[in-house]
């Protein structure tokens, strides 16, 4: 295989403007591949780092070619616009990254409608819509791939009962990515999921999920961007139809030691991320 496979493949990939989504993205620019971003961020955001353009910046200085799209993927045609451009200027879509998410993790009764429909909007139905505008010019890739961010779906009733409005985003992403595996498998066109299985230092961590305290137990968005490419490298016929852990996926590509993926040093205590159960495999810091 060519030490970069993803060299002038396109990736159209949404909410890659900060945090994993860009470091997604990063990983594929340093193979010299294609990226099309689409995210609301155009302007700096008083607590989150980043914008399209200045992630159009680094994606360009890592190696790669990018196009910063201003979109919404609640609107249709906001979709079917970043997808035609998309293709206008880079002539393909090769891979699909379902990373755009909003989160809100309170009760039933707390959790406010519109609180509610902006989880749905954007993480299940926009998961859905965006994938379904990539599908047609996947099926002419060479190798093609959709791969969204989101969980095993786990059913153990600590999961279910936590923060429902959330779990029925993130878990209809997960079984729309599962569902475009088997609907899409004669095509040649591979769907998996893929999650953590610790935290991520992100602005989500930061911001709603434990402050300095959750970071310090977190990984690096690095781990999810090798893991993402890890997959997305792999023939798409052989590997479709998978929930994946970044951990794992590094483990079987032939890491042995993940302690330099700690946000706060190899000695680092590092907390479970939701949804999955269990710690480290045996051996594995």
């Amino acid at each position: 295989m060519s030490q970069t496979p993803l060299r002038q493949k396109t990736m159209f990939i949404s909410g890659a403007s900060r945090g994993i989504g860009l470091a997604i993205a990063l990983r594929a620019a340093r193979d010299g591949a294609n990226v099309a971003l689409v995210a609301k961020t155009a302007e700096p955001h008083p607590k989150l780092e980043g914008t399209i353009y200045t992630a159009a910046e680094q994606i360009e200085a890592a190696g790669g070619q990018a196009l910063p799209i201003l979109g919404d993927i609640r609107d249709d045609g906001s979709i079917e616009s970043a997808v035609a451009a998309a293709v206008e200027r880079f002539g393909a879509i090769d891979i699909c990254v379902n990373n755009a998410s909003a989160i809100n993790i309170v009760g039933t009764e707390g959790l406010e409608p519109k609180r509610y429909d902006l989880m749905q909007d954007i993480n299940c139905r926009g998961t859905f819509m965006v994938t379904r505008a990539c599908i047609p010019h996947l099926r002419k890739a060479a190798n093609p791939h959709i791969l969204t961010l989101a969980p095993p779906i786990n059913l153990d009733r600590k999961w279910l009962g936590g923060h429902v409005g959330y779990t029925i985003a993130k878990y209809g992403m997960a079984l729309a990515a599962l569902g475009f595996a088997e609907e899409f498998r004669p095509d040649g066109i591979a769907s998996n999921t893929l999650w953590p299985r610790t935290l991520i230092a992100t602005a989500a961590v930061q911001n709603l999920l434990g402050g300095e305290a959750a970071m310090k137990r977190a990984r690096k968005p690095e781990i999810y961007a090798d893991a993402a490419y890890e997959v997305l490298t792999r023939p798409a016929r052989e590997c479709t139809g998978n929930s994946f852990l970044c951990e794992d996926v590094l483990v079987e590509s032939g890491v042995r030691d993940l302690s330099g993926y700690a946000f706060a040093g190899a000695d680092a205590e590092l907390q479970v991320d939701l949804y999955v159960d269990e710690p480290n495999p045996p051996g594995l810091p």
